[in-house]
């Protein structure tokens, strides 16, 4: 147990310091598997049999896909229809930075991909129409927080893999959050922009909505053909990743011509070391995982929820193991295959409901990027708008409440995550 707690102080320890998430997970691994005088070869077998998942295999697909509509210049086509549909309102640009968010998440699945799309285009924009630099950056990472909820999602594939929960019903879980996650951030908008006095950015016609709405049309095509096909049984996981990406190149080089072939030569080359550093960290979380199941981790934390859990309340022991994620998500990227090998027995010994689970702990991902010391979605939108990322985080300050209201409204509330994978199944 001694070993366990310091190897745990111990990643988070290195992880301040700015120590790469792969060096961090060896050096705890290894510290913990030596307290506990177990053979160092474990490493390599744990990380193997992690590995095995059949879900994984659809994670390194599904990145490739993204990085391809990414690459084919998807997000102007978006810009441009969410510009027809909002940017008559007052605040229009950080209204059009939402919606935009709201429909790459539906393409790419990651909020880290929608801030390389959207980003370098939107802030710019924002500053130049007299927004405050770390206001455009704010309202741009908080906006890509959608995409992780928005089906197809990466962390829920990971949710998927590391605790065998269909990934078709994740999927579905995740979209009824998304959206209202989307509307509130609007409102937010909404609010400020009265206060503030920010102006339209375009005026409404119905001709660019439709001329817009025709260029993009196609690109909604991927949701919605990847998750029905998930949802009906028409696809594995894997089969769907392999679909998303012919569909992007089909959409990227035949149909809209915006790359070539030696374009999706460096595609394919940035997807390999995107997948390849992604999926040794999920390889060494398992064994992290496996070291400190040893250690009887997950048992010591049950019994810290129920001294925590005030009363018999689901609620109370739901709100607890959020809070946990919370914490650990400000520290750890990517948090769900790191701490959920952990905490999976607690939640199972609890009968608490991995779906909904799941789409919690995907807002506390969310949650985890927006607030310091790690905060990637912070860390890339200062650069763009070359802004202290600490002005960042007190600028997002409403719409980090509002994430935090509706996370606390999903716990009470498990039929907002669970409604629509229910009734699809029945």
């Amino acid at each position: 147990m001694t070993g366990a707690a310091f190897s745990i102080a111990t990643l988070f320890g290195l992880l301040i310091v700015g120590t790469p998430m792969v060096v961090a997970l060896i050096i705890t691994v290894t510290i913990n598997l030596l307290f506990a005088g177990q053979w160092l070869l474990v490493i390599p077998q744990t990380m193997v049999s992690g590995m095995s998942t059949f879900t994984l295999i659809s994670l390194p697909l599904f990145i490739l896909s993204g990085l391809i509509m990414n690459a084919g210049g998807i997000s102007g086509r978006l810009f441009e229809f969410a510009r027809a549909i909002v940017g008559w309102m007052r605040g229009g640009l950080a209204q059009i930075d939402v919606l935009t968010s709201i429909f790459f998440g539906g393409m790419i699945g990651s909020s880290t991909a929608d801030l390389a799309g959207s980003a370098s285009i939107l802030i710019p924009a924002m500053k130049k129409e007299g927004y405050p630099a770390e206001m455009a950056a704010s309202v741009t990472a908080s906006s890509s927080g959608i995409g992780p909820l928005i089906p197809p999602s990466n962390p829920m594939i990971l949710y998927s893999a590391v605790t065998g929960t269909s990934l078709g019903a994740l999927f579905l879980a995740g979209a009824i959050p998304g959206l209202i996650l989307g509307a509130v951030f609007m409102i937010v908008v909404a609010i400020l922009a009265y206060r503030r006095g920010w102006s339209r950015y375009s005026s409404f016609s119905l001709r660019a909505l439709w001329q817009s709405g025709k260029t993009s049309i196609l690109a909604f095509g991927m949701p919605g053909i990847i998750v029905g096909g998930l949802v009906v049984g028409v696809f594995t996981p894997s089969e769907a990743g392999a679909f998303g990406v012919m569909y992007a190149i089909f959409l990227s080089v035949v149909v809209y011509r915006s790359i070539g072939f030696k374009d999706l030569y460096r595609v394919f080359g940035a997807a390999v070391q995107l997948t390849g550093e992604l999926l040794v960290i999920v390889a060494l979380s398992f064994a992290l995982g496996s070291s400190l199941s040893a250690a009887h981790i997950p048992e010591l934390l049950g019994s810290y929820v129920e001294v925590l859990t005030i009363g018999d309340s689901d609620y109370m022991r739901l709100l607890a193991l959020v809070f946990l994620a919370i914490i650990a998500g400000m520290f750890l990227d990517p948090l769900i295959p790191v701490l959920v090998p952990v905490i999976l027995p607690t939640l199972i010994a609890f009968d608490i409901n991995l779906i909904h689970f799941g789409a919690l702990m995907v807002m506390a991902v969310v949650i985890g990027q927006l607030t310091p010391p790690v905060a990637i979605a912070l860390i890339i939108t200062s650069r763009i708008a070359e802004v202290d990322q600490m002005k960042i985080f007190w600028a997002n300050m409403p719409f980090f409440i509002a994430i935090i209201l509706l996370t606390l409204v999903m716990i009470g509330v498990p039929e907002l995550a669970t409604w629509l994978p229910n009734y699809v199944r029945n």
